[in-house]
């Protein structure tokens, strides 16, 4: 499921030298809010992980999957209420085998919220 133009949007995506580099806006009206927590709503983990995914898709043209998530670092809680704004920083490498080596990282207003090593593959080239 896509969560880019709806849970949220994406401006200022620059890349160089292997880095991306991207500023993220959360949709605080959101439906996934309701459940999430009511009245006290926080950014799911498992949504900072697909925008990382979708953030680097953009950038490749192409769709991956996460072959193999090496860490996950939930740091602080994202209050859409409170951080309006999020800076997304991902490090790739691209080995011979076309595989993509990400380390990631989702932070605002001075806090790092989330740090993310992970591998993505092609969807086309996903073996079973």
């Amino acid at each position: 499921m896509k969560l880019l133009g709806d849970f949220y949007s994406m401006e200022n995506l620059d890349t160089a030298d292997g880095q991306i580099r991207a500023t993220l806006h959360i949709n605080v009206n959101h439906n996934i809010f309701n459940g999430h927590f009511p009245g006290q709503p926080v950014v799911p983990g498992v949504c900072m992980m697909q925008m990382i995914r979708e953030i680097f898709e953009s950038v490749v043209k192409k769709n991956v999957y996460v072959r193999r998530a090496a860490q996950a670092k939930f740091l602080a809680m994202i209050d859409p209420r409170i951080t309006t704004s999020l800076s997304a920083i991902i490090a790739y490498q691209t080995s011979e085998e076309g595989k993509f080596q990400i380390n990631a990282s989702l932070s605002g207003d001075d806090i790092t919220f989330f740090k993310y090593k992970a591998s993505f593959e092609l969807e086309n080239e996903r073996t079973v």
